[in-house]
């Protein structure tokens, strides 16, 4: 008696970005991958895209930042509104990827 075999296959694909973040990554005090192999790694992918910012902040270690973020608002506000909204929820082997949108919005009065 011979058996068939037969095989049945579900498949999805999609693009995916490589590094997988694009704004701001968190890093925890003593998440499994360290600051120095992130940093090495991104230097890699994407050469002098990112900045690299240490803090004393509970659990976060340091934060990663697109540059293309810099350039549109100071780093010292985005530490602000990371330490505010973020850094609470970080835990130390954590990182933690964020996307941060910013809209600028300008209002001109002329005489």
């Amino acid at each position: 008696m011979k058996n068939d075999v037969k095989y049945s296959v579900s498949l999805s694909f999609e693009e995916i970005k490589l590094p997988p973040f694009e704004e701001i990554l968190v890093l925890g005090k003593n998440s499994p991958h360290g600051k120095t192999g992130i940093s090495k790694s991104f230097d890699l992918l994407i050469p002098n895209g990112f900045e690299i910012v240490d803090t004393d902040h509970g659990n976060v270690e340091s934060v990663f930042i697109n540059k293309r973020i810099l350039a549109k608002m100071p780093k010292e506000k985005i530490l602000k509104i990371l330490e505010a909204n973020v850094f609470p929820f970080v835990s130390e082997k954590e990182i933690i990827k964020v996307d941060f949108k910013v809209m600028i919005a300008v209002t001109v009065i002329d005489d």
